[in-house]
């Protein structure tokens, strides 16, 4: 039997990260995903909410990275989830348990300090140019006879 799903949508809100009584991380988080055809007249696309929920350190990076409106791709397992309301009624909720997420989309300008970027592109600085640095790294290995070093 095979059970993947890949899914990829814009968030509907921030994702929420929790403790379960043994201190394992879970995030939960909704993606709208957009079918890929439109009704039957060709109308607009409908669009389907999908919860997801994620584990351990998937739900650390999934609540770091990501937020409200924030594309991404999600892959893992259908998984259904039988519960009763308070009320005494039995529900069935329907959940893609994520084994990987990735981001759908890249960093968008504008996003400031507050964003939830990947910390490598915003903590990254291109090294400076050194305008007294040689032109060819061949030059500074000494010897005019063409010869190297070593």
């Amino acid at each position: 039997m095979l059970n993947h799903i890949t899914i990829m949508g814009r968030l509907t809100r921030d994702p929420e990260l929790r403790m379960t009584q043994s201190q394992t991380q879970v995030a939960s988080f909704t993606l709208a995903v957009d079918r890929d055809f439109g009704g039957r007249d060709g109308g607009e696309r409908q669009t389907d909410f999908i919860d997801c929920v994620a584990w351990r350190q998937t739900a650390e990076f999934v609540s770091k990275y990501f937020s409200k409106g924030r594309m991404a791709v999600v892959s893992g397992r259908l998984q259904s989830r039988k519960w009763e309301t308070r009320e005494g009624e039995k529900r069935t909720s329907w959940e893609v348990v994520a084994d990987n997420v990735y981001f759908g989309e890249a960093r968008r300008d504008g996003d400031g300090g507050e964003s939830r970027g990947n910390s490598y592109t915003r903590d990254y600085e291109a090294p400076k140019s050194n305008p007294k640095q040689a032109s060819s790294p061949f030059e500074d290995l000494g010897g005019d006879d063409g010869e190297l070093p070593f």
